[in-house]
C-alpha cells in the first residue's frame, strides 16, 4: 500500500481455491480465448484480403471483430494467468488499463452495433438510397466517431474513477478490474460523481438499444412484404440471432454498471461479467458468419490458400 488511500496493486476474484478447479478454469478460458481469437482473426483476414468483401457491411464487421479481439484480450488472459500461477494480484497501472480498455471497447462496440443496425436498415428498407447514404466516406466517418467518442468517454471514466480515494481494502470482487467494483472500495461521497457519469452513459446505451430495436422492427416489417417465404426465412434467420446477441450484450453490460448495490453478489456479478465481456466476442463470429455465404466462401478460399502455402 502506497498510503492510506491508494494501492500499488489490487487482488482480483479467484474462481476457485482448489488447484484442480483453477486448472479447469484455465483450460476453459483458454479454449474460449483461442476460439474467439481464431474466429475473429479469420474474419478480419478474410475481409481485408478479399476485395469482394470491401463493402459497408463487411467494413463494419471487420471493425466489430477488432473490438471483440481487443475486448476478450483485455480480460481473459490475465484471469487465465492468475489461475495458472495460483495468484490474484494485478498492478495498479494494470488495473487502470483494464478499466480503460474494457469501457473503451465495450462502448465502441455498442456504438458500432448501432451503426450496423442502421446499415442493415438502409440496405433493406431504402435500397435505392444505399449507395448515397453509405458511401465509403460516410462509413469511415461513422466508424471513426464510434471509436473516437468511446476513447474519450473511457478516458473520462477511468480518470474519474482512479481520482477517488480508496480505503475499503484492495480486493476487487471480479475477475478483471471493473468500474463498479472499484467504486465499492471508495471511502467518500466523491464516487457519486462517477455514478452520475455512468448513469449518463447508461442512458446513451439505452438510446442505442432503442434505435437498434426500432431499426430491426422496420427491417422485419419490410421483410414480411417479401412474397418469397424462402427470402423471409433467410432474412429472419440472419436478423434474429443478431438482435439476440445485441440484447444480451447491452442488457448485461448496462446491468453490470448500473445495478443497485442491493442486487450485487459475487456469483451474480461474475455471471453478468462473463455474459457481457466473454460470451459476445466468442459468439459474434458465429452469429455474423454462419449464414453468410460470401464470408464463408472468402474464409474457405483463404484457408485453401494457406494450405497451399504450407505444402
Amino acid at each position: 500500500m502506497a498510503n492510506g488511500s491508494y494501492f500499488n496493486e489490487f487482488l482480483l476474484l479467484a474462481f476457485a481455491d482448489k488447484r484442480e478447479l483453477q486448472l479447469l478454469h484455465f483450460s476453459l478460458f483458454l479454449g474460449i480465448y483461442l476460439a474467439a481469437f481464431l474466429a475473429n482473426g479469420l474474419i478480419i483476414t478474410a475481409i481485408a484480403c478479399d476485395h469482394h468483401l470491401h463493402t459497408p457491411m463487411y467494413f463494419f464487421l471487420l471493425n466489430l471483430s477488432l473490438l471483440d479481439l481487443g475486448s476478450i484480450s483485455t480480460t481473459v488472459p490475465k484471469s487465465m494467468a492468475n489461475s495458472l500461477w495460483d495468484t490474484r494480484d494485478i498492478s495498479y497501472s494494470g488495473c487502470a488499463a483494464q478499466v480503460f480498455f474494457v469501457f473503451f471497447l465495450c462502448s465502441a462496440e455498442c456504438s458500432l452495433l448501432t451503426v450496423m443496425a442502421y446499415d442493415r436498415y438502409v440496405a433493406i428498407c431504402r435500397p435505392l438510397h444505399y449507395r448515397t447514404l453509405m458511401d465509403s466516406r460516410a462509413c469511415v466517418q461513422m466508424a471513426a466517431a464510434a471509436w473516437g467518442s468511446s476513447f474519450l468517454s473511457a478516458l473520462l471514466h477511468t480518470a474519474n474513477t482512479f481520482s477517488i480515494p480508496l480505503c475499503q481494502g484492495d480486493v476487487v470482487q471480479q475477475f478483471f478490474c471493473e468500474i463498479p467494483q472499484i467504486l465499492k472500495l471508495s471511502c467518500s461521497d466523491s464516487y457519486l460523481r462517477e455514478v452520475g457519469l455512468l448513469v449518463v452513459s447508461g442512458c446513451l446505451s439505452f438510446g442505442c438499444f432503442i434505435f437498434i430495436v426500432v431499426s430491426y422492427v422496420q427491417i422485419f416489417t419490410a421483410v414480411l412484404r417479401i412474397p418469397s417465404e424462402q427470402g423471409q426465412h433467410k432474412a429472419f434467420s440472419m436478423c434474429l440471432p443478431h438482435l439476440a446477441v445485441v440484447s444480451l450484450f447491452l442488457s448485461t453490460g448496462t446491468f453490470a454498471y448500473l445495478k443497485p448495490p442491493s442486487l450485487s453478489s459475487p456469483a451474480l456479478d461474475l455471471v453478468v461479467a462473463v455474459l457481457y465481456a466473454v460470451v459476445p466476442p466468442a459468439v459474434n463470429p458465429l452469429i455474423y458468419s454462419m449464414r453468410n455465404k460470401e464470408l464463408k466462401d472468402a474464409l474457405r478460399k483463404f484457408i485453401q490458400w494457406v494450405q497451399r502455402q504450407c505444402q
